[in-house]
């Protein structure tokens, strides 16, 4: 998403480059939406692949969709409609230049229209081979059981991090029972737990966190201490605190993949270096002294996002 939209201007040369450098590095999994900049990131998704003949066989392309947005960059909802999940394919896969999407899902439910409707019509789409899993996005566990029983469902992408554990009450532990994998985003809270950010830095034009309240006010000064907290554990294991918080969701399980925002090669390679992080029981101690569950001040997105979020209900 941020190489194309909503942290500000981006590089799409460095950006191809660091998809290059994921491939290489063994990342296997794409993830972007055909919202993010109305279809942009789709396409540099595209070239990045044109530019290495061989490689869209190396990697699965998740895709979100249902989001509708105005020519000014506003949103005003999301359409779930089984018409629109075959209309909102076609344009994907035309964008992607491919002739399948590894996981299609819609990135919020459509109060409007049943989830087995839309789910259903994603079923379609696999039987047609245009589609090869379902996967959903920050749905509630009602939704999640209602989805898997219209037809299977392979990953259930929703935020899970340090400072967002709201899953781990009632809906993963839903997803395990139905044998549904998580697709983790906002492993380092969009930036807030990598450690780089401070308090001088402000979110430039077109940052929506300038409107995020965890990077408001006195929110940012808490949520900044845990930071601090949590990187006094990171300096004593001889990492970065973005290592240490993404370290930390892959304890969490076998079947949770994060998802790793990077839009440099620098910031790759450091998020890559989790992978060689093992906590043991008294350093997932210690993580979890600096920054408790639900010590995390301001809500995941502003009110007008929140209302939208079936898993937040």
């Amino acid at each position: 998403m941020g190489m194309s939209a909503l942290y500000g201007e981006a590089d799409d040369a460095e950006s191809i480059a660091t998809i290059h450098a994921a491939v290489d590095a063994g990342v296997s999994l794409l993830d972007t939406g055909d919202f993010y900049a109305m279809g942009l990131n789709e396409l540099l998704i595209r070239d990045a692949l044109r530019a290495r003949p061989g490689s869209r066989d190396q990697v699965a392309i998740s895709v979100k969709f249902g989001a509708l947005r105005d020519a000014a960059g506003g949103w005003y909802g999301y359409d779930g409609r089984p018409g629109a999940v075959k209309n909102f394919l076609a344009y994907s896969l035309n964008r992607l230049g491919t002739d399948h999407v590894d996981v299609y899902r819609i990135a919020r439910v459509d109060p409007a229209v049943p989830i087995e409707e839309t789910v259903g019509a994603i079923a379609e789409e696999v039987q047609a081979g245009r589609v090869r899993h379902i996967g959903l996005s920050e749905v509630g566990a009602e939704t999640l059981r209602r989805a898997a029983s219209a037809a299977p469902i392979s990953d259930l992408q929703i935020e899970y991090s340090l400072f967002s554990r709201g899953i781990e009450a009632e809906i993963l532990p839903t997803a395990r029972e139905l044998g549904i994998g998580v697709t983790a985003y906002g492993v380092l809270s969009r930036g807030l737990l990598s450690g780089h950010w401070t308090r001088e830095r402000s979110p430039g034009a077109g940052d929506f966190r300038s409107r995020s309240p965890r990077f408001s006010g006195d929110n940012l000064d808490r949520n900044l201490a845990l930071v601090e907290a949590l990187r006094k554990v990171a300096d004593g294991k001889g990492v970065t605190v973005a290592q240490a918080a993404i370290a930390w969701v892959l304890s969490r399980g076998d079947d949770i993949v994060p998802l790793v925002g990077a839009r440099r090669r620098d910031r790759l390679a450091e998020s890559l270096g989790a992978l060689d992080v093992t906590l043991d029981d008294a350093d997932l101690a210690a993580v979890e002294e600096a920054v408790p569950a639900d010590a995390v001040s301001g809500s995941r997105y502003d009110a007008g996002q929140m209302a939208h979020l079936d898993s937040e209900r």
